[in-house]
């Protein structure tokens, strides 16, 4: 049987895959944990949510599931996962509950968790989670049912909190930010204009249909354009959620989370702040950005792909900043996990504080072409250990050397070998990409 929670919590189709159902089973199931590992107070939990339509049943399938198992529950409303996870900590509750499914599309939602502290959950609580559900239990009645309390002031909080981790003021700076219609359409243009931004707001308006629909950093089309019609200095993209950020600089070229990442990693690095000269990155970062940190004195460590990867490496080494490719950016003296909106805010008073435009900054890294082919097989186990493969892979290495790079992966999920290949050019990137999948694709 399949693991319910999967990398980023339990996510599906809204009342078809993820019903209302699941949510109070998971929700019930995660109070009666909370309980079994501290029976000395009562168990609170925060609960917040994206815009889309679907979330309004699942909190209130969550804020049911939470309470019948005798936790109260503690309603945030609309408001990055980064907040919430936040909140958790500033509140001093149990647990934190996110329902979103960051950039999918509207029809999916999900549910995330958060421990105390608003890290994400180990993956053995999610285990006992998981087993707790549909088991019977003596049910609280009377007082001892949890009760619901709504926080006024949860965006307000939040903002504060970015504007004590933001280094710079942001005075001169005009921004474009597309919120994805999500669920930082309030919060993002509040940060940044309370940061000095001059600030232009698009898909600011969700109606909860429309969250991430050709809009935020998945879409970068529309941003693109407005930030060269208005003339702005940059253009800030989140997603659905807000836990990523990616940028587009002031001709309209796209910033993506490798050069963000070099950016910061810099500016830390020279106020002292960059612990070890060490920054985290997943495999699939581009090697330009090994190559430049190289070249600047930093240390760059490297994950599996995820976040949780990423997280999980920073903490064991107390290290001060990770990310992805994608935009998910963590800062772990300000935050717990990917919070797109602290990532803007960092790189835009670096900006600031040194007056130079963002093309400038990001140019610190070059992106080396990459190509990436999905190629199905047979047995990707086969694939791992095939003496053909190898021999094929070291040969396009070789020829390559520092000024190229070759990625297999098996999907996790599919018979699927992931072939990625970077190279001076777009050409050559391609050619030995082909090379390289004729090879897997026939490999026993």
């Amino acid at each position: 049987m399949a693991r319910l929670f999967g990398t980023d919590g339990v996510r599906g189709q809204a009342n078809s895959e993820l019903t209302p159902e699941l949510a109070l089973s998971v929700a019930a199931a995660a109070a009666r944990v909370l309980a079994e590992h501290d029976s000395s107070h009562r168990p609170v939990a925060v609960v917040g949510r994206d815009p889309r339509a679907s979330g309004e049943m699942l909190q209130a399938a969550v804020a049911a599931g939470l309470t019948s198992a005798g936790a109260d529950v503690m309603q945030l409303g609309v408001l990055p996962t980064p907040a919430v996870a936040h909140l958790v900590g500033e509140l001093g509750a149990d647990l934190g509950v996110m329902i979103s499914a960051s950039h999918n599309p509207m029809p999916d939602n999900g549910i995330k968790l958060f421990a105390a502290g608003g890290h994400k959950l180990p993956d053995v609580i999610e285990d006992e989670i998981e087993a707790h559900m549909g088991a019977e239990y003596a049910r609280p009645t009377g007082a001892g049912v949890g009760r619901m309390y709504d926080i006024a002031d949860s965006l307000d909080r939040y903002i504060t909190h970015l504007l004590k981790s933001s280094t710079h003021r942001l005075d001169g700076l005009r921004v474009v930010v597309d919120c994805a219609n999500g669920a930082a359409w309030a919060a993002a243009p509040q940060a940044y204009r309370e940061a000095g931004a001059e600030v232009i707001a698009i898909h600011a308006m969700p109606d909860g249909e429309n969250i991430n629909e050709n809009c935020g950093s998945t879409h970068l089309g529309t941003l693109r354009e407005t930030v060269l019609a208005e003339k702005a200095d940059l253009g800030i993209a989140h997603d659905g959620d807000a836990d990523r950020c990616l940028a587009i600089d002031a001709a309209g070229n796209d910033v993506d989370g490798d050069q963000i990442m070099a950016v910061l990693a810099l500016a830390m690095k020279e106020s002292g702040d960059l612990v070890d000269n060490t920054l985290v990155a997943t495999v699939m970062s581009n090697l330009g950005l090994h190559l430049a940190m190289r070249e600047h004195g930093v240390t760059l460590r490297t994950t599996a792909v995820g976040d949780r990867y990423v997280l999980e490496a920073l903490r064991e080494h107390n290290l001060s900043l990770g990310g992805e490719q994608s935009g998910h950016v963590v800062m772990p003296t300000h935050a717990t996990t990917g919070d797109g909106l602290l990532t803007a805010l960092r790189l835009m008073s670096r900006m600031a504080a040194t007056d130079r435009p963002l093309a400038d900054l990001a140019g610190v890294m070059t992106r080396l072409p990459q190509v990436l082919k999905n190629v199905k097989v047979a047995d990707k186990a086969a694939v791992a250990t095939s003496s053909a493969v190898s021999e094929a892979v070291a040969a396009v290495e070789a020829e390559l050397g520092e000024t190229g790079r070759v990625l297999l992966r098996p999907s996790g999920t599919e018979q699927l070998v992931r072939v990625m290949v970077e190279a001076p050019s777009q050409e050559v990137a391609e050619a030995a990409a082909q090379r390289l999948v004729g090879v897997v694709s026939t490999a026993v």
